[in-house]
């Protein structure tokens, strides 16, 4: 009787363990989340090893990073899911992609989660030059995470050898420069040029520095007005095509991947890119370098750029809060400090670069504050309604006029009638 008791206690244990099992299996909330990385390596790891700690953290939360391909690919992956009822439930995105995604009636604002003083201590403490692409109607959709701004790379051993004494600081210096850096074997071909900034992909994000930096105005807060055909653009695209006319900058098109390439094979002595090659570039260089904010024409200036946090609108409640937890837990100052250290992008607070681990990088590697510095001279990236298809039309007219295709000013006209084209329906 005894052993008959103790067996029943045993099965009754063993189920309620298993339904216990099962309780928790039921109340773990999946979380896929897509990151836009082509290929695997140091980042996936970095971003493996997050979602890991966050988990475990976090028992009831389960984070599944998706790694989705190119920024361009991961945001046709998350619209057709999207579209198709299986969306993402978070993902990291173009801050740019901002007005397609609410277009698509895809994404949720953060507003509705932040509800305690803590909350919005947090939603407050990104740096406002990168909330100028999260924002817009009123609401916060999107929580900056790797951000970044356009920053000058330079070779200090090229610069020496040609008497340069500082990074230039304004468009003729940099033009006088290039020309001092640009060198030609013996039978007249170039075999390093001054300076080399890439125009595929994000060409339009390259014309937009340059015509900050000459007190142009792309677009408008609201997306869907723009300014294209601008003299003071066209004013800037000239000088970009006078440089490779000049044969101090490539000729035609220059390949965005392939330009820290250039830079690292001494093939150029100055490139533009994103800060986000920071981290690359040290790790790389056989040469000393230094990083210095772009040169200015009428004033400093860059575009931000970068990707923020989304939530997409058909996951379930759960899956949303689980998502916004997510996305506090990434952007708080020890992980944004990381972020920004295994990156090179800017991290997106203040409160990170008084912590211990970003202070003593920043202390040592002192370019990495460069483009930190730079946000105070800096301004929302370009961005409108159907923004691949209005920047389509900016890329192009950027290609066309390096190529020789078409003049500076006939590129952006044809650029800003399609641009109208396509923008007359959202006024």
């Amino acid at each position: 009787m005894q052993r008959k008791t103790f067996n029943r206690f045993l099965m009754t244990s063993a189920m309620a363990l298993g339904l216990g099992h099962l309780a928790l299996a039921q109340t773990v909330t999946e979380v896929p989340f897509f990151y836009p990385v082509a290929v695997g390596g140091p980042i996936t790891k970095v971003v493996d090893g997050l979602a890991e700690e966050f988990n475990k953290a976090h028992p009831g939360i389960q984070i599944k990073p998706v790694y989705a391909g190119t920024y361009q690919e991961t945001i046709v992956k998350a619209l057709t899911g999207h579209k198709s009822g299986q969306p993402p439930v978070a993902a990291v995105l173009l801050s740019t992609d901002l007005f397609t995604l609410i277009d698509e009636d895809a994404i949720q604002p953060l507003d509705g989660y932040v509800k305690t003083a803590a909350d919005k201590a947090w939603l407050s403490s990104f740096y406002p030059g990168f909330l100028l692409n999260s924002r817009t109607g009123g609401k916060t959709w999107g929580a900056p995470f790797q951000r970044s701004t356009i920053v000058m790379y330079y070779n200090k051993d090229l610069l020496k050898a040609a008497g340069i004494a500082k990074a230039p600081e304004t468009w003729a210096e940099l033009a006088e420069a290039a020309k001092k850096l640009t060198k030609k074997d013996s039978a007249g071909k170039t075999v390093q040029y001054g300076m080399q900034i890439p125009s595929t992909g994000y060409g339009y994000w390259m014309l937009q520095a340059l015509a900050t930096q000459n007190g142009a105005v792309l677009a408008n807060d609201a997306g869907n007005a723009v300014k294209l055909d601008d003299p003071k653009v066209i004013e800037a695209l000239e000088y970009w095509v006078k440089l490779a006319k000049d044969g101090v900058h490539p000729q035609g098109v220059v390949e965005w991947g392939t330009t820290p390439k250039d830079f690292l094979e001494q093939k150029t002595a100055i490139m533009w890119t994103t800060t986000g090659n920071l981290t690359n570039v040290r790790k790389n260089a056989s040469f000393d370098f230094g990083v210095a904010m772009l040169p200015a024409q009428q004033r400093r200036g860059s575009p931000t750029g970068g990707g923020n946090f989304y939530i997409f609108k058909k996951a379930t409640p759960a899956q949303q809060q689980a998502a916004f937890q997510f996305i506090q837990w990434m952007t708080q100052p020890e992980r944004a400090a990381r972020w920004s250290i295994d990156t090179g992008y800017v991290a997106t607070s203040a409160q990170a670069y008084d912590t211990p681990a970003l202070k003593a990088y920043a202390k040592d590697f002192p370019p990495a504050l460069v483009a930190r510095d730079q946000l105070a001279h800096g301004v929302a990236e370009f961005s409108t309604h159907e923004n691949q298809r209005v920047t389509k039309a900016l890329n192009d007219a950027v290609q066309a006029a390096l190529t020789g295709g078409k003049t500076p000013a006939q590129a952006l006209k044809d650029a800003q009638a399609e641009a109208e084209r396509i923008l007359r329906s959202y006024r």
